[in-house]
């Protein structure tokens, strides 16, 4: 089952934590800055070393000084109406995702951020509906997955995409 919690995720008991970042992997604003500032200087190293890369790909780095054993930095789509095939590119940051945390070989527990709807503008309602469908197609795969918030508003759009499938 999908769990949704509003949480800052750096501070996540998890297996791997999934980072919204840019393509040049360098750090940010929003959830990137924030997990780049609590893991630490060798997790700009770590990161910067596997960039660039591109929208809807993602690669996988050490947690460092998280409670996380990994960082998986997928790269979302910035929103542009909608019209330049954004919501394929946001499912393949999840998917490649869920690909980066299989390859480690010991990931049981998984959370993620909202990708692209902070910063990158894309629609809210729309984001949690391909990230609770992209969580849904790997639920077998794993003990936890969960859907992290920032806020009590995004945490109630992920709990309508579950729908009925939500205990929260």
């Amino acid at each position: 089952m999908i769990e949704v919690l509003v949480a800052d995720i750096t501070t996540l008991d998890v297996d791997a934590i999934v980072n919204a970042a840019n393509e040049q992997l360098r750090g940010g604003g929003g959830v990137d800055g924030a997990i780049h500032r609590a893991a630490g200087r060798e997790l700009v190293q770590a990161s910067r070393a596997k960039g660039p890369i591109g929208t809807g790909e993602a690669v996988i780095t050490p947690g460092f000084e998280l409670r996380a054993k990994y960082v998986i930095h997928a790269v979302g789509p910035v929103w542009h109406g909608g019209t330049r095939g954004e919501a394929g590119l946001l499912e393949a940051a999840y998917e490649a995702s869920f690909t980066c945390a299989r390859s480690a070989g010991d990931v049981r527990t998984i959370a993620f951020p909202a990708i692209s709807a902070g910063v990158y503008g894309y629609p809210s309602d729309r984001a949690a509906d391909i990230a609770v469908h992209a969580m849904w197609r790997h639920e077998g795969e794993y003990e936890r997955i969960i859907a992290c918030a920032f806020d009590e508003r995004m945490a109630k759009l992920y709990r309508r995409a579950i729908g009925p499938r939500s205990e929260r």
